[in-house]
């Protein structure tokens, strides 16, 4: 899941940003109000952690300028210990939900999942490519029911694969959903963990399940064993439409067949 971190006091919003990173989620963080609705615009968010006292545009003004443009991405408003007044305007102006600092971080994990819950966003129990299973709740990845033990960013790279099984999906957007809009650094790390999660959900059991789209990006497709898994020796056999072995092909020697000539040719010595 995304969301969008709007949050002026920088020491939380790095707490903040690495609770929710742990969850799996991944995060923009915009520093002022204004920031936050540009955000909020131009990428789409499934949730969206607002602080109420921003600077240059307050979090009640960025959800009030949301709401008229028809955004209905879930909102849930940090406030001030005596904030409570403007929480309760906020709600009874609609908005989802909202928590009072101090609180801890599970506090504000479990808002989150309630509101995508309500939003009808909330993780599937499973997603299932093939024998492939990736439970977003639990973390856990089974490839034909063994436990393959992930990364969370190569949990999150393939959790985005899995909601758009058999679609091909870009390079660039694997970047803005599993790390950030804004990442800045070698794009190249798609292809790395990508690699990772071939070598750990693949190859060891004889499968080609994410296949590379040359220019594009990668898609997870649901691929039935090709091979013994690793550790396990099987002779090979030939394969599909190929010639079978020579020595299978070669012709045996015929035999000699004896020939038995007439009496009167072995009387008079004429063949």
């Amino acid at each position: 899941m995304r969301v969008l971190l709007v949050e002026d006091e920088w020491r939380l919003a790095v707490g903040l940003r690495r609770c929710l990173e742990a969850e799996g989620h991944s995060v923009d963080v915009a520093r002022d109000g204004v920031q936050g609705l540009r955000t909020a615009r131009e990428h789409g968010h499934d949730v969206i952690v607002l602080e109420i006292l921003l600077l240059r545009l307050g979090g009640l003004e960025v959800r009030r300028a949301l709401r008229s443009e028809g955004d209905r991405t879930p909102i849930l408003l940090l406030t001030a210990p005596d904030g409570e007044r403007d929480a309760v305007r906020a709600l009874d102006a609609g908005t989802d939900d909202y928590l009072t600092k101090p609180f801890s971080y599970a506090l504000l994990l479990t808002r989150v999942r309630a509101l995508l819950r309500r939003s009808g966003q909330d993780p599937p129990a499973a997603l299932a490519v093939g024998d492939l299973v990736v439970d977003p709740v639990t973390r856990r990845v089974t490839r034909a029911g063994t436990e393959v033990v992930l990364t969370a960013r190569e949990l999150s790279v393939l959790e985005h694969l899995a909601r758009r099984a058999g679609e091909v999906v870009p390079k660039r957007d694997v970047l803005e959903h599993v790390w950030d809009y804004d990442f800045r650094g070698d794009q190249n790390v798609v292809e790395v963990h990508v690699g990772h999660l071939r070598n750990k959900v693949d190859r060891p059991f004889g499968r080609h399940s994410i296949e590379t789209v040359r220019g594009i990006g990668y898609r997870l497709v649901a691929d039935p064993p090709q091979q013994a898994p690793c550790g396990q020796d099987r002779a090979p056999g030939p394969r599909h439409g190929s010639s079978p072995p020579a020595a299978a092909t070669a012709r045996a020697p015929r035999a000699a067949v004896p020939v038995v000539l007439p009496a009167a040719a072995r009387g008079s010595g004429r063949l």
